[in-house]
């Protein structure tokens, strides 16, 4: 788990569009219409092999949405083996990397308010 800023996304979404990967978003301008300049949270997802040599890392994205709000979204991106090699973990306990598990897969399954009984 890594937190990157909304510039390290745009310079992420930029080499995706150069290198033709497929999970992406279509272009810098869409990207900017669907998020806020705001701190983006990544987890790595799998990663794509290629001649048995990782071609790239897809990662999940959790972000603050321009749509809803307030309200976050989920996406996906593949990111070079360098720059995520090169990303700044927060997860190094293993204590944090399952809490941070955990919020991606409450996330990416919908999260609503509860309205207490």
């Amino acid at each position: 788990m890594s937190q990157i800023s909304f510039h390290e996304l745009l310079e992420i979404q930029l080499e995706a569009e150069e290198q033709g990967w497929a999970t992406r978003w279509t272009s810098v301008d869409e990207l900017r219409s669907q998020v806020k300049e705001e701190p983006v949270l990544l987890q790595s997802l799998m990663r794509e092999e290629q001649d048995e040599t990782v071609r790239t890392y897809r990662c999940l994205l959790l972000l603050s949405s321009l749509d809803g709000g307030s309200t976050g979204g989920v996406a996906t991106i593949d990111l070079a083996p360098a720059r995520f090699a090169s990303l700044k973990r927060l997860d190094r306990d293993p204590d944090i990397r399952k809490a941070f598990a955990r919020i991606f897969s409450l996330a990416l399954s919908g999260i609503s308010t509860l309205s207490k009984k």
